[in-house]
């Protein structure tokens, strides 16, 4: 019986850390962005029938590139949402089919589309790949792939 109230209390204690953490990450500060910063698709443009793979272009302007990891102010690095809604932003952007990263301060990508109707959008991350205050995304656009 003691061993299953200390087997409890650890367990308890576990849970609760790992709860603490979780808030912490959530209430963590985020970067700041410079007001008028945007974030935008040089191409494809909104509407546009291409083929795949797709030659994705990215524009940002009042705000610089520098890679993951490295910190400097009003800086970021690009992510590429596809046929997907923005992730939260006091977290960490995943990484998976529909978050693609660009942390080594990539300005263009090449992306295998199947055929169909996809949306695109653009989300700027910090250093930590965390979006920035006020979040710099662009506008989603539609193009369907031959």
């Amino acid at each position: 019986m003691k061993h299953l109230l200390k087997t409890r209390f650890v367990l308890a204690a576990a849970i609760a850390s790992v709860g603490l953490a979780g808030i912490a990450l959530a209430q963590a500060k985020r970067t700041p962005a410079p007001a008028g910063a945007e974030l935008y698709f040089i191409a494809p443009a909104d509407g546009a029938t291409v083929s795949s793979p797709v030659t994705v272009k990215f524009g940002l302007k009042g705000m610089g590139i520098a890679p993951a990891g490295i910190q400097f102010d009003n800086t970021g690095h690009h992510h590429l949402i596809i046929d997907a809604e923005l992730p939260p932003v006091g977290a960490p952007i995943p990484t998976d089919a529909n978050h693609v990263h660009f942390g080594k301060g990539q300005s263009e990508a090449t992306v295998e589309l199947k055929p169909g109707k996809h949306t695109l959008q653009l989300l700027l991350g910090d250093f930590a790949h965390t979006p920035h205050d006020p979040v710099v995304a662009s506008k989603k656009i539609t193009i369907t792939v031959k």
